[in-house]
């Protein structure tokens, strides 16, 4: 269908691409992915004839149709409504409609036998491409991927970026190209939407092409994986995961190849330098000499998936209670959003906030950062340093900073060296750093604000959509920073692999109520698959009723789970007490007129070890009630 050969492609002097190929079949669907800045957008714009190359060739056959969905379309606007622009797919249907329309005009005032035919013979060409069907059919795409019944008429100028994105999207599904290219399709569509995609691609007809750094998305999307790499296109036959191995067992293959040659080269050299000056072994060394010129070189393997870690460092830790939630309210005009629900944030919750658009994750988060106005209560803990991080947080860099200025401005001990490392973690490199905040486009800015926020000095951090603008390896490298961050975070997200890594407990808005599954993202799932609830979401067909969670049944097994429960939290608190008096009772220990009086010093034992006794006893306590939650759970 589509053949790239030997292609060549330069930025001045830099080589983007050198002779690589790459053959697509109909109904291929490939991942592509690759480090940020190796060139995956230039192949998808090269494909689609925007870029002109520099040797080789791209050849399609006489009927491939390309779609192309990329960040550009994120401005595109109109005065119509979202259908029908999305209905600008049907470009033949509409064209027969209009004529279909002025004959029967015509036939009006002017009735003829050659109109009635004419009438008839377009009346059953617009049966036969479906357009009877194509409004439904476009209805139907939009609302799977996240537009309501009432959205469908407004214009699309009343709609963000994001959103806008959506109706191109909806539009290319609607062309069914037999090439179907998506640009990091994800950033804009909420959870349900991407699970709606998934299955739509799996289906597709014709031949798709993704660039995503979701790694579930391509999972369950793509048979092929192309990795841009070493300025070539190394195929592997299988989806993400299958990806991961293939490669690990590749490298190894050729790490040992290049090993052998290396060790063979050193022989030959040595052997070389050894006898070049015997006149008896000149023709086998010059035989060497040959045979190493003649060597097709193995190149060492670079570790792409190599991740610079940092850390972070905050010198106060909270409390135990970070936040207090309650009877909290939240409408826009005639909108409920959240009506006097509650919730609680201890310190070592790991949180991820998830769910369709539209529900109000978003505007939680700035509940929780103190920015959004609401009814009710919200009680911040002790020593709870915050820190947020969202979207709108790039109007607060200061356009005139270079990088480096602008991450010095957030008061950290941190050197230069230590600035650029987490600065590379975040895709810029070398000079990178010393480019103005106004020169950068949104995703970069994006990428200095999310950076500014992991090395601020906060125990407790809010974080709106983080893996926006990130590539595979930088996601990769915010996972380590967050499973081994020692305080509290709040996570809003849609990529389903990330939350999968970091959260601990899962939040949902449901009956604009916040909602609570006390466990990791993998749980979730099968919990909701278990007692068949539905994600909330804007359906054209409707859905069963949800089961009633088992947390808010009043049955004796339910009972007794809160008063084991309350016990729990009550054994904590005395076991926090008693782990402070121990820390005390061993400085006290410590002092000198304490251990260089035999007297005192057997007083102060005695009392730590009754400490010690008491501590053991309640970590006793609080593990036997915990085994009994998880056989009541």
């Amino acid at each position: 269908m589509l053949s790239i050969s030997n292609l060549s492609y330069f930025i001045g002097d830099r080589p983007i691409y050198d002779e690589a190929s790459l053959h697509i079949k109909p109904k291929d669907k490939i991942g592509l992915i690759g480090l940020n800045g190796t060139g995956k957008t230039t192949l998808l714009r090269i494909i689609n004839g925007e870029y002109s190359i520099d040797g080789g060739t791209v050849s399609k056959s006489n009927d491939c149709s390309i779609g192309y969905l990329n960040q550009d379309l994120l401005s595109f606007q109109s005065e119509e409504s979202i259908v029908a622009v999305a209905m600008q797919a049907f470009k033949e249907a509409q064209e027969l409609e209009i004529k279909i329309e002025k004959v029967l005009k015509r036939l009006e005032t002017e009735y003829s036998e050659d109109l009635v035919n004419q009438l008839a013979k377009m009346q059953e060409k617009y049966e036969t491409i479906g357009g009877y069907s194509l409004q439904s059919k476009a209805e139907e795409i939009l609302e799977g991927i996240g537009f309501s019944t009432e959205d469908l008429h407004r214009p699309l100028k009343e709609f963000s970026g994001g959103w806008r994105m959506r109706v191109m999207l909806a539009k290319l599904l609607l062309e069914s190209p037999s090439l179907l290219m998506l640009d990091e399709p994800t950033n804009h569509l909420d959870l349900p939407s991407i699970q709606w995609i998934e299955t739509y691609l799996k289906n597709y007809e014709g031949a798709v092409i993704i660039v995503s750094h979701d790694r579930k998305f391509l999972d369950n999307t793509a048979s092929k994986i192309v990795e841009v790499s070493g300025f070539k296109l190394n195929v592997y036959e299988g989806n993400y995961s299958f990806y991961l191995e293939e490669k690990e067992l590749r490298s190894e293959i050729q790490k040992n190849a290049f090993e052998n040659q290396q060790q063979k080269i050193r022989q030959t050299e040595r052997f070389i330098e050894r006898f070049r000056a015997k006149s008896t072994k000149a023709r086998q060394v010059q035989s060497r000499i040959k045979a190493l010129e003649r060597m097709d070189m193995v190149e060492d393997v670079v570790d792409s998936q190599a991740a610079v870690s940092f850390k972070f460092n905050f010198t106060q830790q909270s409390g135990r209670h970070v936040l207090r939630m309650e009877n909290i309210s939240k409408s826009y005009d005639d909108i409920k959003i959240l009506e006097k629900t509650n919730a609680h944030i201890e310190r070592g919750d790991k949180i991820a906030l998830i769910g369709a658009n539209g529900k109000g994750k978003s505007t939680l988060l700035r509940i929780i950062a103190g920015t959004e106005p609401f009814e009710g209560k919200s009680l911040i803990g002790h020593n709870v340093i915050q820190s947020f991080y969202a979207q709108h947080q790039i109007e607060a860099l200061n356009l005139e900073n270079d990088l480096l200025d602008e991450l010095k401005l957030e008061g950290t001990s941190k050197t230069e060296q230590e600035l650029r490392t987490i600065l590379g973690c975040f895709l810029f490199h070398n000079d990178d750093v010393f480019k103005k905040i106004k020169v950068l486009s949104g995703g970069e800015k994006s990428r200095v604000a999310l950076s500014k926020t992991l090395i601020s000095n906060s125990n407790f951090l809010l974080l709106d959509e983080p893996t926006n603008h990130l590539d595979i390896q930088s996601v990769n490298i915010l996972i380590q920073a967050l499973q081994q961050y020692k305080g509290t975070f709040v996570v809003v997200s849609h990529d389903r692999y990330f939350i999968s890594q970091i959260a601990n407990k899962i939040w949902y808005i449901q009956d604009h109520e916040i909602k609570e599954y006390p466990g990791t993202y993998e749980e979730y799932e099968l919990w909701r698959e278990r007692n068949d609830i539905k994600e909330e979401k804007p359906e054209p067909k409707k859905e069963k009723p949800a089961k009633t969670e088992p947390t808010q049944t009043s049955s004796n097994s339910d009972i007794e789970l809160k008063q084991i429960q309350k016990l729990i939290s009550e054994i904590e608190d005395e076991i926090e007490k008693l782990e402070s008096l121990k820390t005390q009772q061993e400085e006290k220990l410590a002092l000198p007129e304490v251990f260089g009086n035999p007297d005192k010093l057997q007083e102060e034992t005695s009392a730590y070890e009754k400490i010690k006794s008491d501590l053991n006893q309640k970590n006793k306590e609080w593990e036997d009630l915990a085994e009994k939650i998880d056989s009541l759970q």
